[in-house]
């Protein structure tokens, strides 16, 4: 009986998630009374195993049929109606404040905790008991990102879920598995669809991108067993990487994992938008390079090839920098380009404006070479917001205990490449002698390791 009612109500969301069901219009008054008297049900958790999941059940529906004004004031509801209650908090922290060094301490501390916890988890959780329901409350989360992000009133349930994701998705419940040609076309097809650092543009591109020399491992959550949480790609090379072209190029030669001693991760992917700040990446790494080293024993090399997204946007707001950047020498060669001091704020301006044609032009190009490097390398090492790398992907590496190895000229030739960091891009290098070390100063100081010649280069 249980599980034909969750097959029907599964058949349901199903169909309105593809689009066969009518969306909905905004909410009138009268739908909005409906669906607080849903919620209500919800809350009060009455009933067995049985009406819990046809409450969710429904209440998922009628989530899914709302467009987005709807699904906006339906998580508004439940931010602002669901919530402890004050009174019945400050009644039971009396009760404890009282209670404290007495036998009846830990029964009033028990009462207070259940004062504080509010009725909005008490919904939320019920999701659990319907197939899809983790997957729902991922793709719910998603939708309160984008509202909280103009609806400050929605940041209560906003944190509450995250800290309930944060729990469901602790890197002991995750499964690490490889992700092959044979692995089920709907993950394949996922895969194309998730990847956000380097565009997959067809079915041979995906063929290269797990053939022999290379590999691709993800975390699944057992209740999302189709659906990668994060994804890293890794070409086994035989020296650093410095061109993405080169290493995604289709025709290229098969590499030779025999001879490969060094592991270059070139895309990670964090592929589902509602589990943001929920962190897991740090474990994906570190369980991949174990996975590696047991599997090619000769890999001694373990670096990342990575895109610099911020740098423009840093430049556009700091562009003084750009010009700070180009020394005595630089000038020189510009000139020579054809390039004269009156026509520099033109180029600059050109430059942040993300215009390219300078990348058709030989002479400007290498005269641009070493300025627009330094000025990488000093973002890499020097722009901070919140006394953090002001970089993401920088962040994210140099906190997992890597160092800043090499900054690579025309690395990613793509638009989005010039569009982002005029196609410079970076080796972040994991010295697994480091790591450890790395991560406590880069967390109690801020400390950011990096190579000499990036050090040098950051000077100069």
């Amino acid at each position: 009986m249980i599980k034909k009612l969750v097959r029907d109500n599964l058949t349901r969301m199903r169909a309105i998630v593809s689009g066969a069901a009518r969306k909905e219009r905004e909410p009138t008054e009268k739908q909005l009374e409906r669906i607080h008297r849903q919620l209500e049900e919800c809350a009060a958790g009455r009933g067995g195993e049985v009406s819990t999941r046809q409450r969710a059940a429904r209440l998922a529906e009628t989530y899914l049929r709302l467009d987005d004004a709807g699904r906006h004031a339906m998580l508004k509801m439940i931010a602002l109606d669901f919530g402890p209650d004050p009174a019945a908090v400050a009644k039971a922290h009396e009760a404890y404040q009282k209670a404290v060094g007495s036998d009846g301490q830990w029964e009033a501390e028990a009462r207070l905790r259940a004062a504080i916890r509010s009725r909005r988890l008490r919904i939320l959780t019920q999701f659990n008991a319907i197939p899809q329901g983790v997957k729902f409350l991922v793709d719910l989360r998603a939708d309160l990102l984008r509202f909280a992000a103009e609806d400050p009133l929605l940041k209560p349930l906003d944190r509450e879920l995250e800290t309930r994701l944060a729990a469901w998705f602790d890197v002991g419940f995750l499964e690490l598995q490889r992700i092959t040609w044979e692995s089920p076309a709907a993950l394949l097809e996922r895969m194309v669809r998730y990847e956000a650092v380097h565009a997959i543009r067809s079915w041979d591109d995906l063929k290269n991108r797990l053939d022999s020399d290379r590999r691709c491992y993800a975390f699944f959550h057992p209740r999302m067993p189709l659906e990668p949480l994060i994804f890293v790609q890794v070409a086994l090379t035989e020296a650093l990487a410095d061109n993405v072209q080169r290493l995604l190029d289709i025709n290229a030669p098969l590499g030779d994992t025999a001879k490969a001693d060094t592991a270059i991760f070139y895309s990670i992917t964090s592929s589902q938008t509602g589990l943001r700040g929920v962190s897991f990446g740090n474990f994906l790494l570190k369980r991949v390079i174990g996975d590696l080293q047991r599997d090619f024993p000769r890999l001694r090399t373990f670096s990342t090839l990575s895109p610099i997204p911020g740098l423009i946007r840093w430049a556009k707001q700091n562009p003084a920098a750009l010009e700070q950047a180009v020394a005595a020498d630089d000038w020189k060669k510009l000139t020579a380009a054809g390039v004269k001091r009156a026509d520099a704020p033109a180029l600059f301006a050109a430059l942040l404006a993300g215009d390219t044609a300078w990348t058709q032009n030989a002479a400007l190009a290498d005269a641009l070479r070493e300025p627009l490097l330094r000025l990488a390398a000093r973002y890499l090492t020097q722009a901070r917001r919140n006394e953090r790398p002001f970089d993401s992907v920088a962040r994210f590496h140099l906190g997992n205990g890597a160092r800043i190895e090499r900054v690579n000229w025309h690395a990613d030739a793509s638009d989005n490449g010039y569009a982002q960091s005029w196609g410079i891009m970076v080796n972040y290098l994991y010295d697994l002698d480091d790591l450890e070390e790395n991560v406590e100063a880069y967390a109690r100081d801020g400390k950011i390791h990096m190579s000499t010649r990036v050090r040098k280069l950051a000077k100069g």
